[in-house]
């Protein structure tokens, strides 16, 4: 499902040199705003013009998709505004309807920088604290929730068991059996994890990427709040923000409107792959949006619309561990093992070519998504931000956000 990293295979058949069929989406309306100074972040340089810049972007992108393949959606949004705005193949192979910047995708891990933002929405609110833990959330949470924390789900330090692994426990010893059919819900993650009497090192002193931990926020924001998470995020972000088809997806309770279907590539073409036995889930992985309301989120971020800079710095501030030992990847992702690893609250935080930055992956059955945040200076000059949204598995976003990334960002 949603796995560490972007495990994505790319075979030169994949990526014809075929002529690409663009739609070309109009560029959106958005003030720059200043971006958070506590990030403290480089100032990205754009050292060609724009008229420059545009042929290069789609020389990229267009040859990767083409009026009849699953496609992806392109934003890059530079000093604030929008210079390339792009919807390359079609949402749905059946109609054909082709990917503009309305299209809604499902957003897989990116979604948990929305669950994160409810999180301290809850914090700012007085109803929850960064310190509280497990067992006082959930009263039958077994013995080793007292020692987990609000603030070791947010930043993956809480040693939680992965609840896709207890799945296949489950199914092993034939106790559940979880199909695209009969997914699995939160509720149902909640209870695998009550089972649970240890965890798989001591909260605070590892970091590991933690499905488990952001599943339970999402619940944890529907107990607290008393509203279901979809529920709150409407009300307490995407309303407000005016991201009006974004929403976090529950089958038979809402539809996503220009829905993109998720796809995988076979020998004898296209198949659609939209749903898994884990798709069900919220918090770590169920929202749907588009480029044009999440220009609008990156908006909100750059102007601190929702919460104010120093209510949103511990999202941008890089965990530490106890005894202040560098957090690295561990050996089940597809990292380097053992590479530094830079996580805050929703966002990674590592550097791209000695400039700091912000980005979050998603990757689940039939979507490989990306959003990536360079900050400028107190102004707003040499903002750079990137959004890749991908209906097809053969692409890697995180590779083209880095070409992209490539034509603006230096070395200095």
């Amino acid at each position: 499902m949603r796995r560490v990293g972007m495990c994505v295979q790319q075979g030169n058949d994949m990526l014809r040199r075929s002529r690409a069929s663009v739609l070309r989406i109009g560029y959106l309306s958005a003030g720059a705003g200043l971006f958070f100074a506590a990030l403290c972040l480089h100032a990205v340089h754009a050292r060609p013009s724009e008229d420059q810049i545009i042929p290069k972007l789609e020389a990229i992108f267009a040859p990767l998709a083409d009026a009849k393949s699953p496609g992806f959606a392109v934003l890059v949004r530079k000093d604030g505004r929008p210079i390339f705005e792009r919807g390359y193949g079609v949402r749905d192979l059946r109609t054909l309807a082709p990917i503009d910047a309305q299209t809604n995708f499902r957003l897989a891990s990116c979604t948990k920088q929305f669950t994160a933002m409810a999180t301290m929405l809850l914090v700012h609110d007085g109803k929850l604290r960064y310190d509280e833990n497990l067992t006082e959330v959930f009263p039958e949470f077994p013995g080793c929730g007292k020692t987990i924390s609000i603030r070791n789900l947010l930043n993956h330090t809480s040693g939680l068991q992965d609840y896709e692994t207890l799945m296949e426990q489950e199914e092993r010893e034939g106790r559940h059996q979880w199909t695209a059919e009969n997914q699995i819900h939160d509720a149902e993650v909640l209870a695998l994890l009550e089972k649970q009497n240890s965890t798989i090192f001591p909260p605070g002193t590892k970091w590991a990427y933690s499905n488990s931990g952001y599943v339970l926020l999402g619940s944890i924001v529907a107990k607290i709040s008393g509203k279901s998470f979809g529920e709150f995020l409407r009300e307490r972000i995407f309303a407000p923000l005016k991201m009006e088809q974004t929403l976090a997806y529950e089958k038979g309770k809402n539809e996503v409107v220009k829905r993109a279907f998720g796809h995988s590539k076979e020998a004898n073409g296209w198949k659609q792959t939209d749903q898994s036995s884990t798709s069900a889930t919220l918090g770590d992985g169920g929202v749907y949006s588009s480029l044009s309301d999440l220009a609008k989120w990156d908006l909100a971020l750059t102007q601190h619309t929702l919460l104010g800079e120093s209510e949103m710095r511990p999202a941008f501030t890089a965990v530490q561990l106890a005894g202040g030992a560098q957090p690295v990847w561990p050996a089940d992702s597809d990292r380097p093992v053992g590479s530094p690893a830079s996580y805050g609250f929703g966002w990674f935080l590592d550097p791209y070519r000695n400039h700091s930055r912000m980005w979050h992956y998603g990757d689940t059955m039939g979507f490989h998504t990306y959003i990536e945040r360079f900050n400028g200076d107190p102004a707003g000059r040499g903002a750079l931000s990137i959004i890749v949204l991908c209906n097809r598995t053969d692409l890697d976003p995180e590779k083209l956000a880095a070409e992209t990334a490539g034509l603006f960002v230096g070395t200095d």
